[in-house]
């Protein structure tokens, strides 16, 4: 009796029950918030549906905090097994053979069903090479889109159901918003994805040549155009007037917004979350303002959020993980509660339609705002995205331009003339780095 009960316990000590140990998935992501918390439900849903494997989520900071952080424990031989990486980070991801391993090679290693036609393909499209295998997988796919505070609206004395629709009927409004006493009248997310690439994306004109960069290395900015021009003027001449607050680089612009201090705000579809838990006013989400004078306005937006990357280097068993992960990602009912609970698109087509049929649009409306921007119009070579290298680096410098205007410290002229040539410089030495 004592020798069975000493083997259990020696057995129990040291695993060797019969069950297998769980393997470890890690999973570095920049989501905060509801986000955050909806990222760790997802985490933990899975955990709960099988017992071979186990992600842990873990926070590390915003988009480029945690990639430049995940290439330095990729060299230090500790890199997680997944990194969220944001949109502009694709080329750069691209290029680092060694260091990642194409979801498509992933899937296919692991004998995990996975058809690439099953998903939206303004989002999977981002994420594909040249031949259409997928690189990376989508998660969270969002596009910009305009918040409208609904009682600020009836306060001014607008039609709280009647957003402007372009930037001449915005100009009005911002008009009668100041009148009334509001502080903040409009503020933005992400200043460079919403007015200078989604702005080119919704007027069909280029970022840059070479489709914007997804038909070749060698490709250069064209963000200087008269047109360009014009709408970073309009931005200056706002902030002068007191309808646009400057409020940073990243979406600092959202809780200015759900505060109640700022009226207006054009930001990601996916702070629809944080919005919701926050706001203590009726809001709406309405299509992007457009410059009416621009034939063939508006066109279409193009994505913005990020996808996972697989990192290098880990065993084969872990990446069965990381390929049982993603395809529990990708199930309907887990797509469908992701887009309805966070404003992020669905990333398959079978989450979108299961959301249309269970009347989900229809009983919240402007949620479908985002998937009908995204595919207002069939997308053209300036249009379907963007692909540039180290453009992490590129709409930082971008960035500095717009800031430099609206400071007063430069032309909108000469700013995106120098926005050109420093985003050039970045990109010769991608190229250069990267040949062969």
């Amino acid at each position: 009796m004592f020798r069975k009960s000493l083997f259990a316990a020696v057995a129990l000590a040291f695993g060797v029950t019969g069950a297998q140990a769980q393997t470890e998935i890690q999973l570095w992501h920049s989501m905060t918030g509801a986000l955050g918390d909806k990222v760790n439900e997802l985490a933990n849903k899975f955990n709960a549906s099988q017992k071979d494997y186990k992600v842990v989520a873990v926070y590390k900071g915003s988009y480029p905090e945690s990639m430049t952080a995940a290439i330095a424990s990729f060299r230090a031989g500790n890199a997680p097994h997944m990194l969220q990486v944001f949109e502009v980070g694709t080329a750069t991801m691209m290029a680092a053979k060694g260091a990642v391993v194409p979801v498509y090679k992933l899937m296919k290693d692991a004998d995990e069903p996975f058809n690439p036609k099953a998903y939206m393909p303004a989002v999977a499209g981002y994420y594909t090479d040249y031949k259409g295998q997928m690189l990376s997988f989508p998660f969270n796919s969002s596009t910009p889109v305009f918040y409208v505070n609904k009682d600020a609206y009836k306060k001014a004395g607008l039609d709280p159901n009647k957003a402007p629709k372009t930037w001449k009927e915005f100009a009005a409004v911002s008009e009668k918003l100041k009148a009334s006493g509001q502080s903040c009248v409009y503020t933005t997310g992400w200043p460079a994805w919403v007015h200078v690439e989604n702005f080119s994306a919704w007027h069909n004109l280029p970022i840059g040549t070479k489709e914007n960069g997804i038909a070749g290395m060698d490709t250069e900015f064209k963000v200087n155009s008269p047109e360009h021009v014009k709408h970073i003027e309009m931005l200056a001449d706002y902030s002068k007037k007191g309808w646009f607050t400057y409020s940073g680089r990243r979406n600092e612009a959202e809780a200015r917004f759900f505060s109640g201090e700022c009226a207006m705000l054009t930001s990601s579809s996916g702070a629809q979350a944080n919005i919701r838990r926050n706001a203590k006013f009726d809001f709406s989400v309405n299509l992007l303002p457009y410059h009416d004078h621009i034939v063939g306005a508006p066109q279409n937006s193009i994505i913005g959020g990020a996808s996972f990357w697989v990192m290098g280097g880990k065993t084969n068993n872990s990446y069965k993980g990381v390929a049982k992960f993603m395809g529990f990602l990708s199930g309907t009912e887990i797509q469908a509660d992701w887009h309805q609970s966070t404003g992020y698109v669905p990333i398959t087509l079978a989450a979108a339609e299961a959301t249309k049929k269970a009347g989900y649009y229809e009983k919240n409306p402007g949620t479908d705002i985002a998937v009908r921007q995204l595919t207002n119009k069939p997308p053209t070579g300036n249009s379907k995205g963007l692909r540039f290298g180290n453009y992490v680096q590129g709409r930082e410098v971008i960035e500095e331009e717009i800031e430099a205007v609206l400071g007063g410290k430069k032309s909108a002229k000469q700013a995106m003339d120098d926005a050109v040539r420093r985003g050039n410089d970045i990109l010769r030495k991608f190229e250069a780095a990267n040949k062969g």
